[in-house]
């Protein structure tokens, strides 16, 4: 577990909890039982810092007896932040659901996924608000009473930062490939190259930070990087109807173990995943981010493709130790997930990595594996006929449109392919034939299966 993640306590005893949540259901009349006349206010309010365990009991039993299951999701909240240590929160959730669970939140938060009929109490927005405000006060502007939402809201958990507890990289600093002493040519980098403007930002400075927002050859864009999800989006931010593009943040939130960025305009939480905005003022509003290319490969290959490159600087204004792996490396390493996330299809391992297409009506992946010693696919997603080209030893896949033709390596290095006799250049905006010809290049990404299948369950697998 990475340190990162958890360097905040969480300032939460059971009692507290378990109280908020009961006297919401109590007092929002989801059980058609108003307050006690002789209750106060004041004295409910005092009722949240008072630590008897008699207290503890009571709220229990009386959720116990009340029978409705609209408390369950709560009472998982209440699992991750008390803790269990007599049972007794465990086995008023299993007479509830009819289940025999254990006391771990996280196969709770499975089998919340698994149950989606199940539906929080009136006011759920409001309890979820205030157990928030606890570990972090700006959380209210995500989740207060009342707000839109697309996503369960049950579902939305705390990463184990603050708000912007991982600092974005706003237009960062860059320098040029001769001045990058601190990169190894074996260092991984995002190669992103816009209308002639060539930028590399190093993973080992990305892990700590997530996400950039910067202007690459005249348009905005943001990398949305979910190191969780193994998945690095490039989006543009501009959106039509709208006057300034959007600038994104990393909120403190995740949904399915994916990180839940915002939009520093209205506090909107976004999908990372998909670019859309699950909750707040833009839900329902249609909009999605496009995606645009970008490429993983090694500093030494990037540069010697593009020696003009400029790279992202060390001195991004943040303390980090930019060591390789240095905040994520026991997680990028390990079979299992940090955070719940339901994974169904079995076909692939949950962790293993996936390059996926997403494209208007068809989406299509394939195993990093299949690019062992470096391969050159023609596939098509939908009606789109593609070449899919990749190594799985330096994780650099690109796809292009292929409009028919049969392309097949040309040896060793992937920077140029065959077309029968004709030798094809393989470049960041197209494939360039020897007679002018261009075929363009189709925006694709990496990620681990679990959140590729999770998000786009009908999508194909080669």
């Amino acid at each position: 577990m990475m340190m990162k993640r958890f360097q905040y306590c969480v300032l939460l005893s059971g009692f507290s909890v378990l109280l908020l949540f009961s006297w919401y259901v109590y007092s929002l009349g989801a059980d058609d039982k108003p307050v006690p006349s002789n209750v106060t206010e004041v004295e409910l309010q005092a009722r949240l810092l008072f630590k008897s365990q008699k207290d503890k009991a009571g709220a229990l039993q009386w959720m116990e007896q009340r029978g409705n299951t609209d408390v369950v999701p709560a009472l998982i909240y209440a699992l991750r932040y008390t803790g269990d240590q007599n049972g007794e929160l465990t086995r008023v959730l299993n007479k509830l659901t009819g289940e025999s669970n254990t006391n771990e939140w996280f196969n709770w938060m499975l089998w919340q996924q698994a149950n989606s009929e199940l539906k929080p109490f009136t006011g759920f927005a409001a309890f979820q608000s205030d157990v928030f405000k606890l570990i972090d006060p700006a959380f209210t502007q995500f989740i207060y009473p009342e707000v839109k939402h697309e996503i369960r809201l049950e579902e939305i958990v705390w990463g184990g930062v603050r708000k912007d507890g991982i600092p974005a990289l706003t237009n960062p600093k860059l320098v040029s490939a001769t001045l990058a002493n601190y990169l190894s040519d074996s260092d991984p980098v995002f190669g992103i190259k816009i209308n002639g403007d060539v930028r590399a930002y190093p993973y080992k400075i990305m892990d700590w930070h997530e996400m950039f927002n910067d202007v690459i050859g005249g348009v905005p864009v943001s990398l949305a990087y979910c190191t969780l999800c193994g998945s690095a989006i490039l989006y543009d931010t501009r959106v039509q109807g709208r006057d300034q593009a959007f600038v994104f943040g990393s909120s403190g939130f995740l949904y399915r173990s994916n990180k839940l960025m915002y939009d520093q305009q209205t506090h909107s939480l976004w999908n990372q995943f998909t670019g859309r905005p699950v909750v707040g003022e833009l839900t329902g509003s249609g909009i999605e981010l496009s995606i645009l290319p970008v490429v993983t490969t090694t500093w030494g290959e990037w540069k010697q493709q593009h020696p003009e490159t400029k790279v992202l600087s060390l001195d991004t204004g943040f303390t980090r130790d930019y060591t390789p792996g240095k905040p994520y490396g026991s997680y990028f390493n390990s079979p299992d997930l940090m955070f719940p996330a339901l994974t169904q299809d079995q076909r692939l391992n949950p962790k293993d990595q996936v390059f996926g297409l997403r494209m208007t009506g068809a989406e299509k992946a394939w195993p990093l594996q299949n690019f062992d010693g470096g391969k050159v696919i023609n596939d098509r997603v939908g009606v789109i006929q593609m070449v899919v080209i990749g190594d799985a030893a330096t994780r650099t896949v690109r796809a292009y449109r292929s409009e028919g033709r049969e392309f097949t390596k040309a040896g060793q290095q992937l920077s140029t392919i065959n077309h029968g006799n004709e030798k094809w250049q393989v470049t960041e905006s197209a494939l360039l034939g020897p007679n002018g010809e261009k075929l363009s290049r189709l925006p694709g990404h990496l990620a681990y299966w679990f959140a590729w299948s999770g998000y786009l369950k009908h999508a194909e697998l080669n």
